[in-house]
């Protein structure tokens, strides 16, 4: 887990170091765009930036250690109104498909068929893509945290969870000018109940999702 932690850490600084010098040579003042301020954000409908949304998901690996994967490339809509942040709502899809985790022997698990045609341990080679869809949003006191309940599909199965969220900045993309708005948050699904079982008790049955997107304000592709 160490070896994993580190490679991670080593990959987002080299990220941020790129992301930093290219917006240095486009001019960019040294002050980061986006602020964790709600009077920046308008209403409307924003589009998700699959290229900076991801779901982390985190599971103990025989009382051992936790493992991690990661699902990227995440789509959907946020609706925002500023006048009454209650009323968010927000559909998302996630592609189980592009999973991506340290070790390809696990990733073929994941997506291999069943043996002698019966039902895979996991997702299967053409898994449909995962999908939050908000029923209801609670604004915390702060005004900078909410409950987000909804409906999660996943692996052809549908269960309410509850999303604990946190706004994380506002403001104009500099490459884009697209006004962009980002959140973090958690929840905790157990995966039996989404027919993934698989290895339970062995391998732990509750999962620890952790997200991070960002939306952006423009038209529709």
């Amino acid at each position: 887990m160490r070896s994993t932690r580190l490679v991670a850490t080593i990959g987002a600084a080299a990220f941020a170091l790129a992301a930093t010098g290219t917006l240095i040579a486009q001019g960019t003042p040294g002050e980061a765009p986006g602020r964790a301020d709600p009077a920046r954000v308008s209403g409307g409908t924003y589009l998700a930036d699959p290229s900076h949304s991801m779901v982390q998901w985190r599971v103990d690996h025989m009382g051992f250690n936790d493992y991690f994967g990661i699902f990227g490339d995440v789509d959907g809509t946020l609706t925002l109104d500023p006048a009454n942040p209650g009323r968010a709502s927000v559909d998302v899809t996630i592609p189980v498909a592009g999973v991506t985790v340290p070790s390809e022997g696990l990733r073929e698990h994941l997506l291999r068929p069943g043996k002698d045609g019966g039902s895979p341990d996991f997702f299967g080679p053409d898994p449909m893509p995962a999908r939050f869809t908000s029923t209801a949003v609670t604004i915390g006191a702060d005004g900078t945290s909410a409950e987000v309940t909804g409906d999660l599909a996943l692996n052809g199965v549908m269960m309410p969870v509850t999303l604990e969220t946190r706004f994380t900045g506002a403001g104009a993309a500099p490459r884009t000018g697209y006004e962009t708005v980002g959140f973090e948050g958690r929840t905790t699904i157990n995966r039996s109940d989404f027919g993934l079982g698989f290895g339970v008790p062995m391998v732990g049955d509750e999962v620890e999702l952790e997200f991070s997107v960002a939306f952006e304000k423009r038209d529709p592709q």
